[in-house]
């Protein structure tokens, strides 16, 4: 079996990945995490989970101000997540590429209105709508991103551009370098903005809203989602590869988008509930519950070699590993045990995710604990704190429940592995 995984499977899923379409993706979505980021600390100040704490924060009038930090950067990402996956498809193509990420901004500008109506009917014009350069527009900016990335690529590689003689400035020269796929792009998103203004009466991004993003959305909010999702991160990380970085960076935006759908939600008064829209899976829950203390939830593994090991290897190994699992960074665990290519540690490695995911799941389907809204930590914010601060005491309270049950999942396995060290250490005396 693990023959077949590593001479066939696994060798397919690499292909996938290195993929210039998903390398560019994966790639080019990281320059919203800081939008996320720092949007979600001012979000947090608003909606602190202290009742005082927001209390005093409006009584001294800054929650206007909190608010509109969070929606300039939480608002924005699908439009900065489009111009870094134009530019990075571009750069890796070896070609200068702000020019390409410049051209697929205007581009998913132009395939959507230019205008909103108000809730009394009035139209105001000349708009960029932030509902659309949000959440609701990030696969939108997948797909133009990479159609625009190509694009460009393709003209530099076939050479029809405009050159300018030597002695030119550089920028100047990139300027006129852009003029040619830069017509043919505008040009072609304008007949795609005429095709669904008049033929179909919507906009591309509201269409790919409809018909993609939203089904996407409900896929990985389902428990089928949560299983697969769960499943892969330690499968990948159990043949060496990176699962953490591969699974997120593939559905990374979808959940993105989830939490800023709850978000969403709240901001219009409603409560958020499954029968007001809301979504149970997003990236507080693969961060929070599926990657905590790292992949695998080695936490549980951590504490009985800390703690409870005999063999002078467990107990070094707990020691490295004690503070990094901590910050959710488990790579020591995974290679110095080693989980990596071990099959008698596979089944807890891979079971705890699960676990943990199906727990959480059902915790928020039954109304146990909250559903996530659009504050997001650092990935690597320890846990407990991380529950509190994205969800509450009670999501702080399952957190740790969950962290603790890690322990008796890895216990036999580890247990087992501590005293086959210990006999081999002993025989070496």
């Amino acid at each position: 079996m693990q023959e077949f995984f590593s001479n066939k499977v696994i060798p397919a899923i690499m292909k996938f990945v290195s993929l210039k379409g998903v390398v560019a993706l994966k790639d080019g979505l990281l320059y919203t995490m800081p939008l996320t980021i720092v949007g979600s600390v001012f979000l947090l100040l608003a909606n602190f989970p202290v009742p005082a704490v927001v209390n005093w924060f409006d009584s001294m009038g800054w929650i206007d101000p909190l608010n509109q930090a969070y929606g300039a950067t939480f608002n924005i990402i699908a439009l900065i997540g489009v111009i870094g996956i134009a530019y990075k498809y571009v750069k890796n193509e070896g070609y200068e590429a702000l020019n390409a990420g410049v051209l697929a901004a205007v581009t998913f500008i132009l395939t959507t209105d230019s205008f909103v109506v108000t809730e009394s009917g009035e139209i105001v014009s000349n708009v960029i709508n932030k509902t659309w350069t949000a959440g609701q527009g990030m696969i939108s900016a997948i797909i133009i991103g990479l159609l625009v990335g190509w694009i460009y690529s393709w003209f530099m590689k076939n050479d029809i551009r405009i050159k300018m003689p030597a002695g030119v400035p550089e920028g100047v020269a990139n300027s006129f370098t852009a003029l040619i796929p830069g017509f043919v792009i505008v040009t072609g998103a304008t007949l795609i903005y005429s095709f669904f203004k008049f033929v179909l009466d919507t906009t591309f991004i509201e269409a790919v809203y409809a018909f993609i993003q939203t089904p996407l959305q409900g896929l990985t909010d389902s428990l089928g989602g949560v299983i697969v999702m769960s499943l892969m991160i330690p499968f990948l990380w159990f043949f060496g590869i990176h699962g953490s970085t591969i699974v997120g960076g593939i559905i990374g935006s979808v959940l993105t988008a989830n939490s800023l759908a709850n978000q969403a939600i709240l901001d219009s008064g409603m409560a958020l509930t499954i029968e007001n829209g809301g979504r149970i899976v997003t990236q507080q829950f693969l961060d929070q519950f599926i990657n905590v203390t790292g992949a695998g939830m080695t936490i549980g593994l951590v504490i009985y070699m800390i703690f409870f090991a005999k063999s002078a290897q467990c107990k070094e190994l707990g020691r490295l590993g004690g503070v990094p699992g901590l910050f959710n960074i488990n790579e020591p665990i995974l290679f110095g045990t080693p989980i990596v290519m071990n099959p008698f540690l596979a089944i807890p490695f891979i079971a705890m995710p699960v676990i943990s995911g199906l727990i959480l799941y059902f915790s928020i389907a039954v109304g146990l604990v909250p559903m996530f809204g659009g504050v997001m930590v650092p990935w690597t914010t320890p846990p407990i704190v991380s529950g509190f601060l994205v969800g509450g005491w009670k999501m702080a309270v399952l957190q740790t429940f969950i962290l603790a049950l890690s322990f008796f999942v890895y216990l036999p396995f580890i247990r087992k592995i501590d005293k086959m060290n210990l006999q081999a250490e002993k025989g070496t005396n």
